[in-house]
């Protein structure tokens, strides 16, 4: 299968999925970024357990689980957290979010997909890029934080009269 439509098909999932639950990118942009470093610590040793279990051992078994230990805190925090108000918002959002999680899924998947083809430059720049790409995310995904206004809960005063 070519390599631009195997990253299409991941990069349309997480988009629909961020554009759906209306998260605000700054906690899924943070929520990739320690996923990523629970991959580097525990990707390669979940990949050998989990061939215990049966899963064939190999390079696509620890691409998979490093995959998913990247998704993984992203995934718990599309469900809690602050919400978008606009359909501007939300695309943009889920815009940042789809192409953060690109970046930091181009590791694990450059083990295994060789690419060919016109996707090769595609997927050849992603990889030579994904430093820059992350960095720049990341640092929106701050600034999101930053500049998101805490939601205030009403206080109630109990009267003891």
């Amino acid at each position: 299968m070519n390599v631009i439509v195997i990253l299409s098909i991941f990069a349309v999932g997480i988009f629909v999925t961020a554009f759906f639950t209306k998260r605000r990118f700054g906690f899924l942009g943070l929520a990739l970024a320690a996923g990523s470093i629970l991959s580097v610590i525990w990707g390669y040793d979940i990949g050998l357990e989990a061939s215990v279990f049966g899963a064939p051992s190999g390079s696509m078994t620890t691409a998979l689980v490093s995959s998913l230990l990247i998704l993984f805190p992203a995934g718990i925090l599309l469900f809690h957290g602050d919400k978008y108000k606009t359909l501007v918002g939300r695309i943009v959002g889920a815009v940042l979010f789809t192409l953060l999680a690109v970046a930091f899924l181009i590791e694990p998947l450059s083990q295994t997909i060789s690419p060919q083809g016109f996707g090769s430059n595609i997927f050849n720049w992603l990889v030579n890029n994904r430093n820059t790409v992350i960095g720049a995310g990341l640092t929106i995904a701050i600034l999101d934080l930053i500049l998101t206004k805490p939601s205030h809960f009403p206080i109630k005063h109990h009267k003891k009269h």
